[in-house]
C-alpha cells in the first residue's frame, strides 16, 4: 500500500462501453428508479440471452453482452450508481472525455466526483484549515462581600502567544513556506487499494500542505511563545460558586496563525464567618437571651452590605423560629433585586449568674403555675397520664 496526493487522478476500468454509449437502465431493461433485486434480476435474463455460448459466432450478441457486463458493474455498486446518475458516462472517462469501442472506460478524478455528490469526507482536495488554539482555565476566590458588590481584579497567567519575530507563521523572519511534496499542497493523502480509498492527514506538513524551510529561532517553528499575561477580569455582582466568566480570544494562541482560544474564570466564593448562602438567599443564627425572647425587643444584626439591620423579636419565640428580612440577601446576578435574609432564633440560657439575678429567677420560679410554658406543661401532662395508664 502506497500514499499518494490527493489530486491525482485514479484509473478503474468499468467494463465496455459502447460507441453510442446506451443508457446502462436502458441496456438492462430496467426503470432508473429500480432497486438492487430487479436490477439484478433483469443481469441475469439478458446475459444468458446474449452469452456467447448461446450465441457462436454473432458479433452483435459478443457486443452486446459485455456492454450488458458494463452495465449491471456500475449499477449494482451504489457508489458508481450515484456517479452515473449524476454525471452519466462521463463519470467513467479520463478528463470527463470519450471512449471509442472496444476500449475501457476509465474513472476521471474520483475525489471530485464523490465530494461533489456526497460532501469533502469522500474526496477533497482542500487542505486542512489550522485548527483554533486551544481553551484555558483559571480558578479564582472570592470572598462573599466581594461577591456581593462585584469587583475588578487583575490575574497573571502563563499562556501561549503569537511568536512575534514571525508574526505566527512559524517560519525565520526572511524566509517563506513551500508547497509540501508528500501531498503536493492538498494537506491529505490516499493509500489506495483496488476501489477503496483511504484517506488521513499528510504525516510530513500535519495538514497544512505547506511545510517551512527555516523554523524561526524565536518559537521553534511553532508560531508561538509562553509567555506572561496580565489581564483585567470583571466580576459583577451577585456570582456565586460555578460562575463562569468567559475572556474570548484570551487563551492558547493558534498554532501557525490560527484563531486562538478563550480563557474562561472559574470563581469560587469563600466560606463567610456569619452568613451562609443559598442561591440569593442568606441564612444567619442569632442568639438572644431568655428573657428577650420572654418580652420581646428590638435587636441590630450586621448585614452583608455593610449596614445594620433592625430585628424585632416578637415576646415569647422559641429557639429555632425563623424570621425573614425581605430585600436583605444577595443580588441577582445580571439582574434587579435582591433576596432575603433568613435569621434563625437561638435562645440562650444564662450559664453565669450574679446573686441578685439568681434571687429574682426564684421569685419567678416561685410564681409560676406552669400555664406560662404550654408545651412544657403538655409534655408533662401526657408523661402523667402514660404513667397512670401503666399503674
Amino acid at each position: 500500500m502506497q500514499f499518494a496526493p490527493v489530486a491525482p487522478r485514479l484509473s478503474m476500468g468499468v467494463g465496455y462501453v459502447s460507441a453510442t454509449e446506451l443508457d446502462f437502465y436502458e441496456l438492462l431493461e430496467v426503470e432508473r428508479g429500480a432497486d438492487d433485486k430487479a436490477i439484478k434480476s433483469a443481469y441475469r435474463r439478458l446475459a444468458m440471452r446474449y452469452h456467447p455460448d448461446k450465441n457462436p459466432g454473432d458479433a452483435e450478441a459478443e457486443s452486446r453482452f459485455k456492454a450488458i457486463n458494463a452495465a449491471y458493474d456500475c449499477l449494482k455498486d451504489p457508489q458508481k450508481r450515484a456517479a452515473y446518475d449524476r454525471f452519466g458516462h462521463a463519470a467513467f472517462q479520463q478528463g470527463m472525455g470519450g471512449g471509442g469501442p472496444g476500449m475501457g472506460a476509465e474513472f476521471g478524478d474520483i475525489g471530485d466526483i464523490f465530494e461533489s455528490i456526497f460532501g469533502s469526507a469522500f474526496g477533497g482536495g482542500a487542505r486542512q484549515q489550522a485548527r483554533r488554539g486551544a481553551d484555558l482555565r483559571y480558578d479564582m476566590e472570592v470572598t462573599l462581600e466581594e461577591a456581593f458588590h462585584g469587583k475588578q481584579s487583575d490575574i497573571t497567567i502563563e499562556v501561549s502567544q503569537v511568536c512575534k519575530p514571525c508574526g505566527g507563521s512559524g517560519a525565520e523572519p526572511g524566509t517563506g513556506k513551500r508547497t509540501c511534496n508528500m501531498c503536493a499542497g492538498h494537506g491529505k493523502v490516499r493509500a489506495q487499494q483496488g476501489f477503496f480509498v483511504v484517506e488521513r492527514t499528510c504525516p510530513t506538513c500535519h495538514g497544512r500542505g505547506e511545510v517551512i524551510e527555516s523554523p524561526c529561532r524565536a518559537c521553534r517553528g511553532e508560531g508561538r511563545v509562553d509567555e506572561p499575561q496580565t489581564l483585567t477580569v470583571d466580576v459583577p455582582p451577585g456570582v456565586d460558586s460555578g460562575t463562569r466568566i468567559r475572556l474570548s480570544g484570551k487563551g492558547e494562541a493558534g498554532p501557525f496563525g490560527a484563531p486562538p482560544g478563550d480563557l474562561y474564570i472559574f470563581l469560587h466564593v469563600r466560606r463567610h464567618h456569619v452568613f451562609e448562602r443559598d442561591g440569593t438567599t442568606l441564612m444567619t443564627r442569632v442568639p438572644i437571651t431568655f428573657t428577650t425572647a420572654a418580652l420581646g425587643g428590638l435587636i441590630h444584626i450586621p448585614g452583608i452590605d455593610g449596614d445594620k439591620l433592625a430585628l424585632d423579636i416578637p415576646a415569647g419565640i422559641q429557639s429555632g423560629k425563623q424570621l425573614r428580612k425581605r430585600g436583605a440577601g444577595m443580588p441577582v446576578l445580571q439582574g434587579r433585586g435582591r433576596g432575603d435574609l433568613v435569621i434563625e432564633i437561638t435562645v440562650e440560657t444564662p450559664t453565669r449568674l450574679s446573686t441578685r439575678q439568681k434571687e429574682l429567677l426564684q421569685e419567678l420560679q416561685a410564681t409560676e403555675t406552669g400555664d406560662e410554658c404550654p408545651q412544657s406543661k403538655g409534655f408533662f401532662d401526657r408523661i402523667k397520664d402514660a404513667w397512670n395508664d401503666l399503674t
